[in-house]
């Protein structure tokens, strides 16, 4: 990892919505994928300076499952600037969605793929028993199946994030039917959309990611006061020899989003409302 500046300098109040900490000692839980590493906060504070961030959204990875210790001393360690998005399961008492909630978690993760702790098979069970508390849910999938899930996803309490500009496995053109799809669930008023993660799916591959790039830019041009952006540091499931630099992700956004009133929106007041800083 280079240890450059990136040229694009965040406003004040900027916040990084997505990034995942890891402590070798934690063992994974059955049900994830092994802990890739060790990722402290310690390693993360080191790239916010670089990036210029004080505010930050722990997400808890699927490593750890609904085991949130790592996440919620990630929140701690990291101070006032941050927040959390955690998971339970169905079954979860009430004190400790409480417990949660006070470590600064403000939603659950909806993860509908591979080593997801909860699926939409378990969305609405789980929501109902969060929502009442103030949590909202993130979701990923593959955006393909956007067009399958589109009125399960809508008929959720509130609002909701789509991860990862949809996380089309195989980038769609925007005019394809599910890129459609998301554009109707941010037109809900309900949905904001992660653009980040476009090393994840590209196909064109870096540094411009274009065949995700015309999605985030078709997205920005959308709903421009849906849109969060987030490092996704770690990286985990970036090949060890093709991990991003943090400091060209955020680069990308003077592409997706050259006009910097908009990145006003998408790094600081969008992520205020929806986290609550």
């Amino acid at each position: 990892m280079s240890g450059r500046k990136p040229r694009l300098a965040v406003p004040a109040g900027a916040v990084d919505t997505a990034i995942h900490i890891y402590h070798a000692g934690v063992p994974a839980v059955p049900g994830g994928p092994p802990v890739p590493g060790n990722f402290p906060e310690s390693a993360y504070q080191a790239v916010q300076r670089r990036l210029g961030f004080k505010r930050v959204v722990v997400v808890q990875p699927n490593a750890y499952q609904d085991d949130n210790r790592v996440t919620l001393e990630a929140i701690r360690a990291l101070g006032p600037g941050a927040k959390g998005v955690g998971v339970v399961k169905p079954g979860v008492t009430d004190a400790e969605i409480e417990r949660l909630a006070k470590g600064g978690i403000v939603a659950q993760r909806i993860f509908q793929m591979q080593w997801g702790a909860v699926g939409f098979d378990r969305m609405h069970e789980v929501m109902a028993r969060v929502h009442p508390f103030g949590w909202f849910a993130t979701i990923q999938l593959d955006g393909r199946e956007l067009p399958l899930w589109e009125q399960t996803i809508r008929k959720l309490p509130g609002k909701f994030v789509i991860d990862h500009n949809g996380k089309f496995l195989e980038p769609v053109p925007p005019e394809h039917e599910a890129f459609k799809a998301l554009l109707r669930l941010v037109d809900t008023g309900r949905c904001w959309v992660r653009i980040a993660g476009a090393y994840e799916t590209s196909k064109t591959g870096a540094p411009t990611y274009e065949d995700v790039s015309r999605l985030a830019r078709a997205l920005v041009k959308h709903a421009p006061e849906r849109m969060i952006w987030a490092s996704n540091w770690p990286h985990p499931s970036a090949p060890k020899d093709k991990v991003p630099d943090d400091a060209d992700l955020l680069d990308l956004l003077l592409d997706w989003a050259p006009d910097e009133a908009t990145r006003m929106k998408i790094l600081v007041d969008n992520p205020a409302e929806l986290y609550g800083f």
